[in-house]
């Protein structure tokens, strides 16, 4: 069986950023939990991040689908596996891109590595799948940042955009996000349908993440 996943996107939060970014990787490198916890972290600190927490799952916010070359402030999928990266987000809603933009970056990127395309509604869940990332995560962008979770505010977007994705295959798998704040939270979106979920402030804005964190995870 598949172990549940909960996605931390660092974004650009001061307390996530440089120092704090090694700091917060740290703290989720020794959590005790049979969930799989992945810190998405800045290109900036991914070399940084990877080596002070070897045993924690890192993945980079975004990639773009280049050669090297002539390619001033895009990020080449090859420097982010060499720099310990496993996955991507990308379609994130505060980074969007073309569909041919996904197209292209999962045809380059190594088979084993994970990519988990962002979704705004059951539409865009429905393409992404037919694309084959190995994640879609579905996030309503008026929900992102907020204190009410999706699994809470809108279960049917989480239940109808897992059908969607499901009709069209059965290998993509699904997350949520969008307001996810606690344990109680986590177990609604694994109860709805999903793998896991990815969220953010919930974490990097606490005072104390690790206790955030450990209860994320208390109820898988």
């Amino acid at each position: 069986m598949n172990r549940h996943l909960i996605v931390v996107n660092f974004k650009t939060y001061e307390s996530a950023q440089g120092v704090s970014a090694e700091e917060l990787a740290s703290i989720m490198a020794n959590i005790e939990t049979e969930a799989r916890l992945v810190a998405v972290v800045s290109a900036f600190d991914l070399s940084s991040v990877v080596s002070i927490a070897p045993e924690l799952e890192v993945w980079t916010q975004h990639l773009d689908p280049i050669q090297f070359g002539s390619n001033t402030g895009w990020l080449h999928p090859d420097t982010a596996l060499e720099r310990g990266a496993t996955g991507t987000l990308i379609n994130h809603a505060e980074h969007k891109v073309s569909i041919e933009h996904i197209a292209m970056l999962l045809d380059q990127v190594p088979e084993n590595f994970t990519v988990c395309a962002c979704a705004a509604d059951i539409d865009e869940a429905r393409a992404l799948s037919a694309l084959g990332p190995t994640y879609v995560a579905v996030e309503p962008p008026e929900l992102i940042g907020g204190n009410v979770s999706v699994t809470t505010a809108d279960p049917s977007i989480v239940i109808e955009s897992t059908k969607a994705i499901r009709e069209i295959s059965d290998d993509v798998d699904v997350l949520c996000g969008a307001g996810v704040k606690n344990g109680i939270d986590v177990a609604m979106a694994i109860e709805l349908g999903t793998s896991g979920v990815l969220l953010a402030s919930g974490v990097t804005k606490s005072p104390n993440p690790k206790s955030v964190l450990v209860d994320l995870v208390s109820k898988i």
